[in-house]
């Protein structure tokens, strides 16, 4: 009798992402009663504008709760594509697809894209769900090791190593998740030039577009470089970060016509439309009624990663490069003599402080903190990072 438990299909094999699993912990001791402190995922701790609430309640109420067309409500796609076109990138709403989340973004537009026999570039450290897109069309990931010395970027050198004729696509996180790294002018036009001469496409998770904190770090965005890049990209941008709407699941992208198409196809199919009454709170966050608001939560990431910088800075055993946007901090531990997966299960078990572990992004010896967090939690879970690391030592 056939096993019915052994699946073959290449969706049904994906494994759980290793950035929630200290969450699952973490959920699981402050039922207990014990104080834990979450450094692991990113979430920002703000609320989500009162104007944005209010207009999806107002939506709510008003009955907006149909189906739209699978590529979303037609204001807000116009919207989204006023959005695009004020950072340099030429969109329509007909390019735009509204989205279940960027992270969902991410996943059309990889699999309505690439497939077997396709070679996808990633750089290294990844975002942990990228490579499982990836896998999941049946593309193959081609790793390319970025180091901290060159800001994480990919350079000319790593392109003439390993795009072939069977590149399809390469993948870029600017600001990075999990490094906080945002790329340079010169990085971007490199990659886009390369692209252009060897005809792959670029897919730019933009997520943290709004984070970005240093004058000399600014965010770029790749499509805007020139018109013909921006039809060899897809831009990806998700409410969640900025806006503090994470459990709103609201996601956007734009792409050239002909892939619009293939990725709207592909949203009928998997999820149809974004909750209707959803898209009306993410149309009020783009008509700019919140951006004091968003001021301040930017205001306090940028606060907060300077007070994460200036305490980890003391701790011995850890090495680690001032991020410059998200709200990550990329450590790296590797003096400890520990896996990643093993430094963090002991920092939980012991001083109940929740990371996500290196291995998940594909760069073991280090471990991924989230500065998403108050001050105040900041500055006792690095206090009790340190005396954990004195006594790992």
């Amino acid at each position: 009798m056939k096993d019915l438990t052994l699946t073959s299909g290449l969706l049904g094999n994906l494994p759980p992402s290793e950035t929630l699993g200290s969450l699952v912990k973490s959920i699981e001791l402050q039922k207990q009663g014990i104080e834990v402190f979450p450094l692991s995922v990113g979430e920002p701790d703000f609320d989500t504008p009162q104007a944005v609430k209010e207009a999806c309640a107002e939506a709510l109420f008003r009955g907006e709760t149909k189906y739209t067309i699978p590529a979303g409500v037609g204001e807000l796609r116009e919207a989204c594509a006023a959005k695009f076109c004020a950072c340099g990138i030429d969109a329509n709403a007909a390019q735009i697809i509204v989205t279940p989340g960027g992270k969902f973004a991410c996943a059309a537009a990889i699999t309505a894209l690439c497939g077997p026999g396709d070679e996808v570039i990633l750089p290294v450290p990844y975002w942990v769900s990228h490579l499982h897109m990836i896998r999941a069309s049946g593309a193959k990931p081609v790793f390319v090791q970025t180091f901290p010395e060159n800001n994480f970027e990919l350079t000319e050198e790593d392109l003439v190593r390993y795009v072939t004729p069977q590149t399809r696509l390469v993948v870029l996180c600017s600001p990075s998740n999990p490094t906080g790294a945002v790329y340079s002018q010169k990085a971007l036009e490199t990659i886009a030039d390369y692209a252009l001469k060897n005809n792959f496409m670029i897919l730019s998770d933009e997520v943290y577009e709004r984070l970005a904190y240093d004058p000399d770090h600014p965010h770029i965005s790749i499509a805007s470089l020139d018109r013909t890049v921006n039809e060899h990209t897809v831009t990806v941008n998700s409410f969640s970060k900025s806006y503090a709407m994470t459990g709103w699941r609201v996601g956007y992208l734009t792409a050239p016509a002909w892939l619009s198409v293939k990725i709207d196809a592909l949203q009928t199919h998997f999820v149809a439309n974004v909750t209707t009454f959803a898209q009306f709170g993410a149309l009020k966050a783009l008509q700019g009624e919140c951006e004091k608001e968003c001021g301040q939560m930017k205001a306090a990431f940028a606060r907060r990663r300077e007070l994460f910088c200036s305490l980890l800075a003391d701790i011995p055993g850890i090495r680690f490069v001032r991020p410059s946007g998200a709200f990550y901090v990329f450590v790296d531990i590797s003096s400890f003599g520990m896996d990643s997966m093993t430094f963090c299960n002991k920092l939980m078990d012991e001083v109940h402080i929740a990371a996500a572990p290196g291995c998940g992004f594909g760069t073991e010896g280090f471990i991924r903190f989230s500065y998403a967090c108050s001050e105040n939690v900041i500055s006792k879970a690095l206090a009790r990072f340190a005396e954990f690391c004195a006594k790992a030592k």
